[in-house]
Formats: C-alpha cells, structure tokens, sequence
C-alpha cells in the first residue's frame, strides 16, 4: 500500500498541526519564565532553555512532516490544479524546511537585543517559511472551488485574509513602540496566525481521512 495519498499520509499532516501546539504548551510546564501570549514558540529552543533539545527536535520532526505532507497535497491535487497544486507543494516545502528544520537547527536566543549568526539564520528561515505559508489558504481556497467543494474554499478564503490581517499584527508586535500595549502579544499573534494557515490544511486532511 502506498503511503502517498492514504489515510495515513493526510494523518501525518494532521500530526504536525496539532502537535506544534501540544509540544509547545507541553514544554512551556518546564521553562517557568517562558510566556505564551508575549514569546514565540521558537524560544522555547533558545540556548538557555532547559527543553531546548526537545522543542528543536520537534521543529525538525515538523519540518520532515510538513515536507512530506507536501509531496502528499500534490500528488492529490495535482489532477484538480497542477499548477496550484505546485504551489501548495512549493509552500509547503518553504515553511517545512525553513520554519521546522533550519530553526531546528539553527536555534533563536532568548533576548531579541541578542543576535548571533544562529539566530539570523533562524530568523531568515523561519521569516521566509511563515511569510510564504501565509498564502497556503489561498491555494487551499481555489483548490477547493475548482473540486466545487465551496464550504471549504470560503472558509480557506476567509483565513487567508485573516491571515494577512495577522500576519501584519506579528510584524507589528516585534516592534519596540508596541512592547507595552496588546499588540506586542508576539506569542499571542503568532498562534493565531498558524491557526489561520493550519485550518485550511486541517480541513482537507480530515475532508480525504473521512472520505477515503
């Protein structure tokens, strides 16, 4: 039986989603100081945490998942939309390998006043790969209306919005003019805006395990 296409392969995809929010709060037990609504999950990973070998593995075990969840969403959608199947696949890859495990690899600091050549590649890695997965509702949402499944493609379009609205909001909440106010929530934001890019992947994960 192959793996591409099967319950399984649309199972692992739904194990990165969930797990990237498990692992995390999981984690957050054992590191006292760390805040979810003010810190980003990378942090978690920072050299001074006492669980930064487990949040690096699993941001390497992520990106591996989302890579292969990426060969997965093109093989499937490749017959509705080649070229935006490419695209979903293309995105995928981006945010796995750069998000996941050059972050893994490559560990952020604790302080953002810190930076060293570790930190700048995580930051260049991770930056690129929600940057790009921003636009995964997009694909999603098209994908979907070219199948006629129109429940799914508003609620994928309605995300992307929502995504970009957050996104800006992430942007915004690194800056020190908003560090006292709700809008520098960093963690707040970031959770947010992987829930906006990660439900339309969720939906047609759980739209092929119900399906197949």
């Amino acid at each position: 039986m192959s793996l591409w296409g099967s319950k399984l392969s649309w199972m692992l995809l739904i194990i990165a989603i969930i797990g990237d929010y498990i692992v995390a709060y999981i984690l957050a037990f054992f590191y006292p100081e760390y805040s979810h609504a003010k810190q980003v999950m990378s942090v978690l990973g920072n050299p001074k945490s006492p669980v930064a070998f487990f949040y690096n593995l699993w941001l390497i075990i992520l990106g591996i998942l989302i890579c292969i969840s990426a060969v997965n969403l093109y093989i499937a959608y490749s017959v509705v939309s080649k070229s935006f199947a490419s695209a979903g696949a293309i995105i995928l890859f981006i945010f796995g390998i750069g998000a996941g495990i050059i972050s893994g690899i490559f560990s952020v600091n604790e302080s953002k006043e810190i930076e060293t050549i570790a930190s700048k590649i995580h930051g260049i890695g991770a930056g690129l790969g929600f940057l790009v997965l921003t636009f995964i509702p997009l694909v999603v949402g098209v994908i979907s209306f070219k199948e006629y499944d129109s429940i799914i493609g508003i609620i994928s379009i309605t995300f992307f919005i929502l995504s970009i609205v957050l996104f800006i909001l992430f942007i915004m909440s690194e800056k020190e003019a908003f560090q006292s106010s709700i809008i520098g929530l960093s963690g707040l934001w970031q959770r947010l805006l992987l829930a906006s890019m990660y439900i339309p992947l969720l939906l047609i994960s759980l739209k092929h395990i119900i399906v197949l």
